[in-house]
């Protein structure tokens, strides 16, 4: 049997390691979650909008790195769930603002807790993970600077 070239070994590839980190990231996430009623990308919204609220659509897909095809059945769901409500620009009728509602301001303070059940579900010292963020940060940062 002719042996496989280690560059094309699935346990030498870093996109396999990147997008199995990510798929376990969000399995711990799920839990936490769907106890409050959300979903990952939902959590990632929101995150967005309790840092700073009333942005407009745009700038929330570019945050959170998603596209108008996905962002705008979230939003809706966000909005049928009372969290967030979408007011048209008075500027650019084309623009739509996001708020969180009272609703989505309060689940703010319920989620809080979310990050320190993370850092204990991983069972890695929190200076590893801060070093692996810091590493994936740079590494996003080198790519957008290539786009």
């Amino acid at each position: 049997m002719k042996e496989q070239p280690t560059e094309l070994r699935l346990d030498n590839q870093l996109c396999f390691s990147l997008y199995a980190a990510s798929r376990q990231v969000t399995r711990l996430y799920q839990p936490l979650l769907k106890a409050r009623g959300l979903t990952y990308p939902q959590y990632i919204v929101l995150m967005i909008l309790w840092q700073q609220d009333g942005l407009l659509v745009g700038e929330i897909g570019k945050r959170a790195q998603l596209n108008s095809n996905t962002l705008t059945p979230l939003l809706k769901r966000l909005a049928q769930q009372a969290l967030v409500t979408r007011e048209r620009s008075e500027r650019d009728e084309r623009q739509c603002h996001i708020y969180l509602t009272e609703k989505g301001k309060a689940l703010e303070a319920e989620c809080s807790c979310i990050p320190q059940q993370m850092l204990a579900q991983t069972k890695m010292p929190l200076a590893d993970l801060q070093q692996l963020k810091a590493l994936l940060d740079g590494f996003l940062t080198s790519q957008s600077d290539a786009d």
